[in-house]
C-alpha cells in the first residue's frame, strides 16, 4: 500500500486529492494548519491528519519525521497556498511577503525536507499545484505569478538534480477550481488608481468561474501524475487551462499576451 503527503488538504483540492487516494487504497497523510478543520478525513480509513503550516520551518521537520516515522512515503503532494490580486503599488510588504513565503518557500522547504529521505530509498515523487497562472498571466496577479511562475522553473531545474536519485517532480497547473478559493484563499489590495482594471478583473473572473472544475476532476490529474510512470514533468488540468494554454503555444508569447490583455484592460 502506498502513501502520500499532502500539503493544505483541509479544504479544496488538498481534500478532494485525499479523499480520492484514499478510495483508491493509498495510505493518506493529510497536512493542515489546523486539523480540527477536516475530521471527517480523520474519520476516514488510512488516513492519517497531522499539523503544518508550511511557513513554521520547525514544524515542517517534526511533521516530515513523524510522517517517515509512520512508515514509507511514495509520494508528496506540495498543495498548500493562496492567491493575492491587486496592484503592486497597493500591496503591503507583509503580503507580498506572505504570498512568498507560503506559495514558494513552503514548497521549497517541505521538498528539501523530504530529499535525503528519498535519495536513499533512490524512490520517490513530488507534485506541486502550481496553476495556470504559472504558465500565462493575468493582471493584478505579479506577486502570485512571481510564485508559480517560480515554482514552474525551479521544478524543471529540481528534475535534473532528482531523477537521477531515482525521484520524479511534476507540476499540476489547474485552471478555475470550483471552491472557496476567491472567499477563503484570496488576499487582495487596491487602491482608486486600479479601480476600473480592478472592477473588470473580477468581473472576468465570475465569468470564468463558469468554465472552472470540480475539485475532484483535478484530483484525478494528481492521481494520473502520480501513477501513470511517466517522466512528464507538467499536467496542465481542467479544460479551461487546457484551452487558454493551447492558445498561448498557438499564437506565440507576444500576441497572446495582447489578446489575452484585452478582455481585462
Amino acid at each position: 500500500m502506498k502513501t502520500i503527503f499532502i500539503t493544505g488538504a483541509s479544504t479544496g483540492l488538498g481534500k478532494a486529492a485525499a479523499r480520492l487516494f484514499q478510495s483508491r487504497g493509498w495510505n493518506v497523510i493529510a497536512t493542515m494548519r489546523n486539523p480540527d478543520a477536516a475530521p471527517e478525513l480523520a474519520a476516514l480509513d488510512n488516513v492519517t491528519v497531522l499539523p503544518l503550516d508550511v511557513t513554521n520551518l520547525e514544524q515542517i521537520k517534526s511533521t516530515v519525521n513523524k510522517a517517515v516515522e509512520l512508515g514509507n512515503v511514495d509520494v508528496v503532494f506540495n498543495n498548500a497556498g493562496y492567491g493575492l490580486i491587486g496592484p503592486l503599488e497597493a500591496l503591503k510588504d507583509e503580503q507580498i511577503l506572505k504570498q512568498l513565503d507560503t506559495n514558494l518557500l513552503g514548497v521549497i522547504r517541505v521538498t528539501q525536507a523530504f530529499i535525503p529521505y528519498f535519495r536513499e530509498r533512490k524512490s520517490g515523487m513530488f507534485i506541486s499545484t502550481t496553476s495556470i497562472g504559472g504558465l500565462v498571466a493575468f493582471p493584478l496577479g505579479s506577486t502570485y505569478h512571481a510564485t508559480k511562475w517560480a515554482l514552474e522553473g525551479w521544478s524543471e531545474s529540481m528534475a535534473y538534480e532528482l531523477n537521477k536519485f531515482g525521484i520524479d517532480i511534476k507540476t499540476v497547473s489547474p485552471g478555475g477550481i470550483k471552491t472557496d478559493f476567491v472567499s477563503r484563499s484570496l488576499d487582495a489590495a487596491t487602491s482608486p488608481a486600479y479601480e476600473e482594471m480592478t472592477n473588470s478583473l473580477f468581473s472576468s473572473m465570475e465569468g470564468m468561474m463558469a468554465a472552472a472544475s470540480e475539485p475532484e476532476q483535478i484530483a484525478e490529474v494528481v492521481y494520473e501524475a502520480a501513477t501513470d510512470g511517466k517522466k512528464q514533468l507538467r499536467y496542465v488540468a481542467g479544460e479551461d487551462a487546457k484551452a487558454i494554454y493551447a492558445q498561448r503555444l498557438e499564437l506565440g508569447a507576444e500576441a497572446f499576451r495582447e489578446e489575452f490583455g484585452k478582455q481585462f484592460i
